[in-house]
């Protein structure tokens, strides 16, 4: 049982302890709805106290059961408020550290509540593309007014206690303790203050209602819709909020239970909860368990002051650990320290740091050209020119003068891990720490898994991407890893596009309405097309029988690498980031078609979104195969956190499923006949091949 049952006197405490949120599982649920059942059948017992053990009174529904047969199962949370609500003694919820979701719920079912100054208070479900589903929205306005309890529901965002004791007059709060120390001490004199009270209050029957009525809600409906593209369910909060005030507590929770329902099956909901669920699992490690030692981190060195190793710089300096940056030169050295400045200084000029945590974090950077400078750092990473042969002479010093059990990381996008931890005699300290651009802003930590990584790197590198708020997701070594493994593929298919018909801007206008942030030819515009040049040169050495588009060559051999030189798949003015369709680009590729003998034809932008996207599909599914990811759903956090894949479709391997993955095989089986294409791309990898015959997910 995860509820705990004791009689302090004349008062029966019933905490949840169901570690590490409290959350209502079935067992919970059983042990309150137990405990219910045997204090109003105690004579002795005059009234009831409900709380929470350990960090929280309660977050809400327990993620373990999500999905299972459970998380139904009677008594559900519904059942259970109405348990608290029918009690012939009057039962207090004791609330402190963190009340969300259907811990907010259950309390608002009690007759009385006591909270702890510092409790973080919320009705988060929106973040998942729910609403609340016991009660939440018709009882919340109920004691806290319909604008208050309406900017909750529809932000999902935390109020602390003390903040919504202030409103004037909220009900939420009986009382508030003088400390969340004194808050078990007060609970128990509170309950028996009110032993004695009748009849019990229940927030049911609190009135709802706002002054402008129908005004206010067309208001608010509005002002939710331009800030909620793509997914209903803050709309829904609205019209459900509504109904509060309109119709009796019974019908209005007619309708929420039947808004929650409807909406626990919409695809933006499910891309929401696999997000919240995948986002947890890149944590775990299949042969790395929890509890594996981690080595401590009280300083790093960085190599390199450039765009990436001052962007990566910050991250540490944000989390208040000591960073030391190494360049071979000074004036390259001023420059690097000049953009954290100003990047630091632009954020205290917006008023989004305070100029003493500026202070702060300056204080903690220190610069050096000598490599022995670095000797007593507990992790170096390197973040130099993408060349083997730099890394080589890089990761020999590092290993020559680098304490013993320093980690030594390198910031590869596509280099071999393996051959860089061959550079030095400590292999099992050397990992992959890919940050993408730019490193102080962009969420996604690629931790690349050498053959002989230490499972106790692993574990260090992966709780120092939590530190620095990274989304930390494990790579096996392959070229490109995960992410610029798939993207190459992405591209390909993107430059055939333009070999058979189609125009940067519509391939780009046709994925952007799809939902990602960028289409592939913005995007290459600002990574630099020079980049992709580069790596394109260097596997046609190492594949040469693989096949691309040469339209991006020759953009190259144009000098046309993108923003930074005003030129690329567009033109742009100086100083903005305007992309302008070029008439000359356009010419180009259709001289190449012209050169090639192919006769253009129209593409439908159906066929523009499927092929990119499938194409993502099945190298991921590839990646899978070969072990590099552990599991589909890492595949979407890289691309969702990192390659600005549409949050609300949940990633590319999700958005597979959604679709179906016998589609998704048929339309590859279309491709293959399509002369212009890879064919042998377009072969289903044997993984999606399985599932899809099986009529199975990758989730």
């Amino acid at each position: 049982m995860t509820a705990e049952y004791q009689v302090h006197g004349d008062v029966a405490v019933i905490t949840m302890n169901n570690p590490p949120v409290n959350g209502l599982g079935y067992s919970t649920r059983v042990g309150i709805t137990d405990g219910l059942s045997k204090a109003n059948a105690d004579a002795s017992v005059k009234a009831i106290v409900i709380t929470g053990a350990g960090k929280a009174f309660s977050g809400g529904a327990d993620i373990k059961e999500f999905g299972s047969p459970k998380a139904g199962a009677e008594p559900n949370l519904l059942s259970v408020i109405l348990a608290l609500e029918a009690s012939t003694k009057p039962t207090v919820a004791a609330i402190h550290s963190v009340c969300m979701g259907g811990g907010l719920e259950l309390a608002l079912g009690c007759h009385y509540r006591i909270a702890a100054p510092g409790t973080q208070v919320a009705l988060p479900e929106v973040k998942l593309g729910l609403i609340p589903g016991a009660g939440g929205t018709q009882r919340l306005p109920r004691v806290l007014g319909v604008e208050t309890a309406l900017n909750m529901i529809v932000s999902g965002e935390a109020v602390p206690s003390e903040l919504l004791a202030q409103q004037p007059g909220q009900k939420l709060f009986d009382k508030m303790a003088s400390s969340p120390a004194s808050l078990a001490d007060e609970a128990l004199a509170y309950a028996r203050s009110v032993a004695d009270a009748r009849p019990l209050p229940l927030v049911r029957n609190l009135p709802s209602k706002h002054p402008l009525g129908d005004a206010y809600f067309q208001f608010a409906r509005n002002m939710v819709k331009g800030m909620s593209k793509n997914f209903p369910a803050p709309e829904k909060c609205v019209d459900v909020v509504e109904a509060s005030t309109k119709k009796k507590f019974d019908e209005g929770m007619v309708l929420e239970r039947e808004v929650f329902t409807n909406l626990m099956f919409t695809p933006e909901s499910r891309a929401l909860r696999h997000i919240f669920m995948a986002e947890r699992a890149t944590s775990k490690i299949p042969d790395v368990p929890e509890d594996t030692p981690k080595r401590e981190i009280k300083s790093v060195a960085v190599i390199g002051a450039g765009t990436m190793g001052g962007g990566i710089s910050m991250n540490f300096l944000n989390a208040g650990i000591p960073v030391k940056i190494l360049e071979m030169k000074q004036d390259a050295l001023d420059r690097g320290i000049a953009t954290i400045k100003k990047n630091y200084e632009s954020q205290v000029k917006k008023g989004k740091l305070k100029q003493d945590k500026y202070d702060q974090r300056m204080a903690l950077l220190s610069t050096t050209l000598e490599y022995s400078d670095l000797k007593d750092a507990d992790l170096v990473i390197e973040a130099v020119f993408e060349e083997m042969g730099v890394k080589q002479k890089v990761f020999e010093k590092l290993d020559e003068v680098m304490k013993p059990g320093a980690i030594l990381a390198s910031n590869t996008s596509t280099l071999d891990v393996n051959k860089i931890a061959s550079f030095t005699k400590r292999p099992q300290d050397v990992v992959g720490m890919h940050f993408f651009s730019p490193a102080n802003v962009m969420k996604l930590l690629e931790v690349v898994r050498g053959a002989k990584t230490g499972k106790d790197v692993m574990a260090t590198v992966m709780a120092l991407g939590k530190k620095i708020k990274k989304t930390s997701v494990v790579s096996g070594v392959c070229d490109g890893f995960i992410g610029n493994r798939m993207i190459e593929q992405y591209s390909r298919q993107a430059g055939f596009l333009l070999d058979e018909g189609a125009t940067p801007q519509q391939v780009d206008k046709a994925i952007e309405r799809f939902g990602f942030a960028m289409g592939p030819f913005r995007m290459g515009d600002l990574a630099g097309n020079d980049i992709g040049w580069a790596i394109r040169k260097r596997r046609a050495e190492e594949r040469p029988n693989m096949l691309y588009s040469r339209t991006a060559d020759k953009l190259c051999e144009l000098g046309r690498f993108g923003q930074k030189t005003g030129a690329g798949w567009y033109d742009y003015q100086a100083g903005k980031r305007d992309a302008i369709p070029s008439e000359l680009v356009n010419k180009m590729i259709d001289d190449h078609r012209k050169e090639q003998g192919i006769t253009p034809r129209k593409i439908s932008d159906e066929e523009i979104v499927q092929r990119l996207v499938f194409a993502l599909v099945n190298e991921g599914a590839r990646i899978v195969e070969d072990g590099i990811a552990s599991k589909a759903s890492d595949i979407d956090m890289v691309y969702l956190t990192g390659y600005g894949f549409p949050i609300h479709r949940g990633g590319p391997m999700l958005y597979a499923d959604q679709v179906g993955l016998f589609n998704v095989v048929q339309a590859m089986k279309r491709f293959q006949k399509n002369p212009r294409d890879d064919a042998s791309f377009w072969e289903p990898a044997p993984l999606l091949a399985k599932l899809a015959a099986e009529g199975k997910t990758f989730s």
